[in-house]
């Protein structure tokens, strides 16, 4: 599963949602969505806007994590 660590960059760079909506142009409910884990899709676009309005490489963003398996 991939996890979006969108939060954490944000944090890091003292950034808000609403800032970095404006500096990317997309809309702060989108963010929303990708920033808590319910996208089902990103443009490589909105990645690339996000990774230069933060400073950031799409490594620090998104991080594969291998599923467990239930019971286990």
């Amino acid at each position: 599963m991939i996890n979006v660590n969108l939060d954490v960059m944000m944090a890091k760079r003292k950034m808000s949602l609403g800032e970095l909506s404006s500096r990317v142009d997309i809309t702060a409910a989108n963010l929303s969505i990708l920033k808590n884990n319910k996208a089902k899709a990103v443009r490589l676009s909105t990645l690339n806007a996000i990774c230069k309005a933060l400073d950031c490489s799409v490594a620090d963003i998104l991080e594969y994590v291998e599923d467990k398996e239930d019971g286990q």
